[in-house]
């Protein structure tokens, strides 16, 4: 991995002072390998979710020979970061990258990717390596692996990993007849939630129509097992158990059937510093927790296969701008740049795509 140390760095030394420097913290930029800022997007993140470094740092401890998987290229770019002796500079992720297009076509190549579709299958790889180790490495079935259903990433029930206690909420699917008022309520786990985004609004409202009551009528009528029939209902989606890192993927990318691609909603919506989700359900554990954005992947630019990612970051009260090499510091003010557009005729936009709150414990 190699490790470079340029003007850009030492700059960003004097603007943080070094007197406010974090001792036993370093910000180092990632060098892009064509087109990759999709991944050093996603890994700057991650990496400032605390309680995920210090799991994947842990993980590097107590493997010192395990053979080349990608949780042990990540957990060896982690290390490097937090071990250099300068406080920034810039790393060369080349040993991820390089397994990360060996285990996966869909990023074995030059074009943009999907950070959304990266990150959901870098933490379900992870949270599949840690389960074939539990199982000492017995070949793992197909129904221990992650599917999607509706666009939500589904977990499977095999034994949680330290990515579950992370990242894992559970979603109460909730369905009440309209003739006899009988509940039927039905669990699904997942490591991100996906939220459809309206034009200046923000993310609580974003949630509050995830959880929308929708009713069931005429042909998608409900099969209630008590009225024995099909009958009238209404639905609804609510949280659970909240996880400790939300993650909550805004869905930007839309496809239009009149032009026959997708096109990107650059909607200004507007997420909060501090997040209180309402949208729980009755019986959720510690309804009342409080999260912090402690990370941003933003994506600028007008479609899903042209434009960049870069993501913002918070750590230690500083708020800091990866783009790639790049390091800047940041002012918390300057985070509502990356809302969105407030209007249509505005072309290119750098907008928040997904967001990481940790809970307050």
């Amino acid at each position: 991995m190699v490790c470079t140390y340029g003007a850009n760095a030492s700059q960003l030394e004097k603007e943080i002072g070094q007197d406010q420097f974090p001792s036993n913290e370093h910000y180092f930029g990632l060098v892009n390998f064509g087109n990759t800022c999709y991944c050093n997007s996603v890994l700057q993140a991650l990496y400032f979710c605390k309680p995920f470094r210090e799991k994947v740092l842990d993980y590097k401890a107590k493997n010192k020979r395990t053979k080349e998987t990608l949780l042990t290229c990540l957990a060896d770019l982690f290390y490097n970061i937090a071990t250099q002796k300068k406080k920034t500079g810039t790393i060369a992720p080349k040993k991820f990258i390089a397994r990360l297009r060996k285990e996966n076509d869909l990023f074995d190549n030059y074009m943009q990717q999907d950070a959304h579709e990266f990150l959901n299958y870098l933490l379900n790889t992870i949270a599949d390596i840690l389960q074939a180790e539990k199982q000492q490495g017995t070949a793992k079935g197909k129904n221990n692996s992650s599917t999607q259903v509706n666009g939500e990433q589904q977990v499977s029930k095999s034994e949680p990993t330290w990515v579950h206690d992370i990242f894992q909420g559970t979603l109460t699917n909730e369905t009440r007849c309209l003739n006899c008022e009988t509940v039927s309520s039905k669990d699904e786990d997942f490591l991100d939630l996906s939220v459809d985004v309206d034009q200046n609004t923000s993310i609580t409202h974003c949630l509050r129509g995830f959880s929308n009551t929708e009713t069931l009528c005429s042909e998608h009528k409900y099969y209630c097992e008590n009225c024995c029939s099909k009958q009238e209902a209404q639905k609804r989606m609510r949280v659970k158990k909240l996880p400790m890192i939300l993650a909550l993927h805004l869905k930007r990318f839309k496809y239009m059937e009149q032009q026959s691609r997708h096109t990107k909603l650059s909607y200004r919506v507007v997420f909060p510093l501090e997040l209180r989700l309402f949208n729980t359900s009755d019986d959720a554990y510690n309804p009342n927790r409080m999260y912090d954005l402690v990370a941003v992947v933003i994506h600028c630019g007008s479609g899903p296969n042209r434009g960049h990612y870069i993501s913002i970051v918070k750590s230690y009260g500083l708020w800091l701008l990866f783009d790639d090499d790049i390091v800047d510091k940041i002012d918390a003010s300057a985070i509502e740049d990356f809302y969105g557009l407030t209007s249509d005729t505005q072309k290119t936009s750098e907008s928040g795509y997904i967001l990481f709150y940790q809970s307050r414990e």
